[in-house]
């Protein structure tokens, strides 16, 4: 296993990771839809033994959701390892529509091949119904799903004990507001890309979000951070970002959090490389931002909340993980 890694941990497109540990030993990540070698990729699966070394696994979801044969847009997933079977949350936009949709897919193993329930889980409008991510909340046994979120709130909701549907009677609730200012330099205009990571220790619940533009000639994105003694709230957001970009990497952000056999979080993300900004994108014939996997260390402060040195990613030898 390799002592030290360096900045990206795979150097291909590989937008809004998410990190699973499997009891098969190996790390697998997850991401949006994408072209490679001309082939349309609708979910991406990479496995990595030690988070640093990643083998491509190609499709994790050959057939498309019967509700979205023709769409282009699958994205952003998360996947949720329950009582041997492996769930897949993800966006998608529905056949003839304009809105995206929350959609979940099963699978028997981690690589998949996954397949779609049949149904959106939940549909639009707009951009509202992006990004999902899967919480079971270890103090109330409850199944929580983030998502969001368009200009909107990151929303929350219990999932039924199918984990197909959301609980009976259950209804969204708003955890964390975007500022709904006009300032282009502000983060939290746009918020999206929930995350949550419980630390025992200290008994925090932290979202982690992202804010602003992830993409294109104009990206301004970072990984932002709120906190709460409970799974929902209410959240004390961090004005600060915990990544924000440098010289090296542009618009970090969609993150996840895994943990490694030491007991150390580590924060994964998308960020684009300017040395190749762009790639072949599916349905953009000029190019798309092309955001590669970066790992970086996460610590606490004194005062409780994440931070990765620096406050940006790194581009020099760091320490790896252990494994």
């Amino acid at each position: 296993m390799p002592t030290t890694y360096t900045n990206p941990v795979f150097d291909d497109n590989f937008p809004d990771p998410t990190i699973l540990r499997a009891p098969d030993g190996w790390y697998y990540a997850y991401a949006t839809q994408t072209r490679r070698a001309g082939r349309v990729i609708n979910l991406q699966v990479a496995r990595s033994r030690d988070l640093v070394q990643w083998e491509d696994l190609g499709e994790g979801l050959p057939e498309k959701p019967v509700w979205a044969q023709q769409s282009q847009k699958i994205w952003a997933p998360h996947v949720s390892l329950q009582a041997g079977c492996y769930y897949l949350y993800y966006s998608a936009r529905p056949d003839g529509a304009d809105a995206l949709s929350l959609a979940v897919a099963v699978a028997a193993g981690p690589a998949g091949p996954f397949v779609d329930c049949g149904r959106p889980l939940l549909a639009g409008p707009g951009f509202t119904c992006i990004d999902p991510m899967a919480f079971d909340d270890p103090a109330t046994g409850q199944r929580l799903l983030y998502w969001g979120s368009g200009f909107g709130p990151i929303w929350v909701r219990e999932l039924a004990a199918d984990r197909l549907s959301f609980a009976p009677g259950s209804v969204a609730q708003a955890v964390v507001q975007p500022s709904g200012s006009d300032d282009k330099a502000d983060y939290h205009r746009l918020i999206e890309a929930a995350w949550l990571h419980y630390r025992a220790d200290s008994g925090w619940y932290y979202l982690f979000f992202s804010g602003d533009n992830c993409c294109g000639p104009h990206a301004h994105y970072a990984v932002l951070v709120a906190r709460a003694r409970h799974a929902t709230g209410p959240f004390e957001v961090q004005a600060a970002p915990v990544l924000a970009a440098n010289a090296h990497w542009q618009a970090p952000g969609h993150n996840c959090v895994i943990t490694d056999a030491a007991g150390h979080d580590w924060l994964a993300c998308h960020a684009i490389d300017p040395r190749q900004p762009t790639f072949e994108a599916i349905d953009d014939s000029e190019g798309y931002s092309r955001r590669v996997l970066l790992l970086d260390r996460l610590t606490y402060t004194p005062g409780g909340w994440p931070a990765v040195a620096g406050g940006s990613p790194s581009w020099r030898p760091q320490p790896a993980p252990t494994v």
